[in-house]
């Protein structure tokens, strides 16, 4: 029962707020009827799933300040926890969801960031444009594992929300979702009640580096998470690997010089 009710709900609210927020954008009322509406959406969705959403240490959320928030990923909870309680903010998203009837042009409309993964050149230009909104301070959030994983144990990071943070000398602040996978589990519809708890750890300033300071960022932020994981909730993690490709230079000059 409670699987569909939040599929209801996923349906209904994607109904009636994707339409409001596509009207806005063509009127040109700024951001925060989106943002209301993108808050609205995940905050019915979690009630709906009854998931309860407990924040720890919201002061490092930077309110107020443009940033790149870098979370863990192990369930779609956790993106309905976080969108739940942050302030101005975006997703970077896979561009499979662009193709969802309704909600691929609502979220397009919010400004979404949508990545096309197969094409390196094609997704490191999607990380140009969110460069410059962070810049201009609008925060942003990232999955750097790339997708959903089966365990809360940390997976190889990507580099590129790395480079992006460095394009927009904005700091990278490492959030730990934990308790969403008990709600909906990875490749599973079935939801159950449970508490979502979201950390928001220290952030890593990226201010005065530049590229070639990517891995020192990413290890500094996969090591806070681990760390928090660990000491928290016991979870052991592997060592960190690199296993994204290099981006196009030329693609971070742009970004760079843009931010």
């Amino acid at each position: 029962m409670r699987s569909i009710l939040a599929a209801l709900v996923v349906a209904l609210a994607t109904l009636v707020l994707a339409p409001f927020v596509i009207v806005a954008r063509i009127l040109r009322l700024g951001e925060r009827p989106a943002q209301w509406a993108m808050r609205t959406w995940a905050q019915t969705i979690c009630v709906a799933g009854g998931a309860k959403v407990v924040v720890h240490n919201p002061e490092n959320m930077l309110a107020g300040r443009g940033c790149v928030y870098a979370c863990n990923h192990v369930s779609w909870f956790d993106v309905f926890a976080i969108a739940s309680v942050l302030p101005r903010y975006t997703f970077i998203a896979k561009s499979e969801l662009r193709r969802i009837w309704l909600f691929g042009w609502g979220a397009e409309a919010a400004g979404v960031v949508f990545l096309a993964r197969e094409n390196r050149k094609a997704a490191f230009e999607s990380y140009h444009g969110a460069a410059a909104e962070v810049a201009r301070g609008r925060s942003v959030v990232v999955c750097p594992e790339g997708t959903r994983g089966t365990e809360y144990a940390l997976r190889p990071f990507k580099k590129g929300p790395f480079v992006l943070a460095i394009a927009a000398k904005a700091p990278v602040v490492p959030v730990v979702v934990y308790g969403a996978r008990e709600v909906m589990r990875k490749g599973s519809f079935r939801v159950k009640p449970g508490t979502v708890h979201i950390h928001f750890l220290e952030a890593v300033e990226t201010a005065g580096l530049d590229y070639d300071r990517r891995h020192e960022v990413m290890r500094k932020v996969w090591d806070r998470m681990a760390a928090l994981l660990r000491a928290q909730y016991g979870v052991g993690t592997t060592e960190l690997a690199l296993v994204e490709a290099e981006p196009d230079p030329a693609v971070v000059r742009s970004a760079e010089h843009t931010a």
